[in-house]
């Protein structure tokens, strides 16, 4: 079989690789755009790329073979693009990238965060305290002894750490606290809320819009607790799913607006060192796909999700826009910790 070439164009820039895939091969179905990925039949520039949700830039040039392009070298994740903001003998303070997840799902997955780091810090043992979702970004805290891990678990547990997100939003949330009990099983075989008291785990999210955009929202989250996907049920139970979210936006009534990843940001951490006993606070602008895509909606030029689908879908109306007083004031200097007494 001869090789496919597609040349992403202006308006593709952010798809993910299988949408676009799907969208150029005529509708398949789902599964067979995703085994054509995974088993190597697609290419990125020259890289064959097996992340179904690989983000594509304008003007990248994707090949697809059904034979398969094996031949081809094969995009390896550089540990030395992991940035690391603090360590000593106790912990390591890290920027995650998207993309990445924390800890292997199962013994196949290779090249997480913590393996990465482990080859970085020469193979020195590490300990995994909290988690970020695989396309999230942001800051992350390990531990490097069983004692520091078990301090730092229980300032988690014991929500005395502080955790800021930043994240896009679908429409224009209003400030809230939003508290259920999160459930692994809803009933449709995803996580979610219960109006059982006695099932799930006890979620607390704190909400607060920082900036109206082109039919979406600016928004900081304030962590009381860490359950799995917490920030993304919540926001999408209370009608407002982060842009590129793919799970938990299938009850969404509105446009959906196209992006390369779950727009979400873990943007500062908060915690007392384990041994020292100092308070330390790391804080970290959101990555460029974040940021550009938060400055094309600003000015309006932000992407429906209609050119994810070979469906099209009803043209959006224009939303008015009102700039809100940005958040930030009184921060700490970019990945340097600041130290406070309790």
């Amino acid at each position: 079989m001869a090789t496919e070439r597609f040349e992403v164009p202006p308006e593709g820039a952010g798809l993910l690789l299988d949408r676009y895939l799907r969208m150029v091969k005529g509708a398949p179905p789902w599964s067979k755009v995703r085994a054509w990925i995974e088993r190597g039949c697609v290419s990125v520039d020259g890289h064959v790329e097996r992340t179904t949700t690989f983000p594509l830039a304008a003007g990248s040039v994707v090949e697809f073979n059904e034979n398969g392009l094996r031949r081809r070298e094969e995009r390896a994740v550089d540990p030395r693009a992991i940035p690391i903001l603090f360590q000593d003998s106790q912990v390591v303070v890290v920027v995650k990238p998207a993309f990445v997840s924390t800890e292997p799902y199962d013994a196949q997955e290779k090249d997480t965060l913590v393996q990465l780091l482990r080859g970085q810090l020469g193979g020195r043992p590490l300990y995994v305290v909290h988690r970020l979702d695989k396309e999230t970004t942001g800051i992350l805290v390990f531990a490097r002894t069983p004692p520091a891990k078990d301090h730092l678990k229980n300032q988690f547990r014991f929500r005395t750490t502080g955790r800021r997100y930043l994240a896009l939003a679908h429409g224009f949330p209003r400030p809230r606290t939003i508290s259920s009990h999160i459930v692994r099983d809803r009933g449709d075989g995803l996580r979610g809320s219960t109006d059982n008291k006695t099932l799930g785990r006890a979620s607390v999210t704190h909400v607060t819009p920082l900036e109206e955009l082109q039919g979406a929202s600016l928004v900081e989250c304030r962590l009381e607790t860490g359950r799995t996907h917490q920030i993304r049920i919540h926001l999408a139970e209370a009608g407002h799913p982060l842009l590129g979210e793919r799970v938990y936006s299938k009850g969404y009534q509105g446009p959906l607006l196209a992006a390369p990843r779950v727009m979400l940001h873990a943007e500062t951490l908060e915690f007392d060192h384990p041994t020292g006993g100092q308070r330390l606070r790391y804080q970290v602008d959101p990555p460029a796909d974040f940021t550009n895509l938060l400055e094309a909606l600003r000015k309006g030029t932000g992407a429906l999700s209609s050119f994810q689908e070979p469906a099209p879908r009803d043209v959006r109306p224009s939303a008015p826009r009102t700039t809100l007083p940005k958040s930030g004031a009184g921060r700490p200097p970019r990945g340097r910790p600041t130290r406070s007494r309790r």
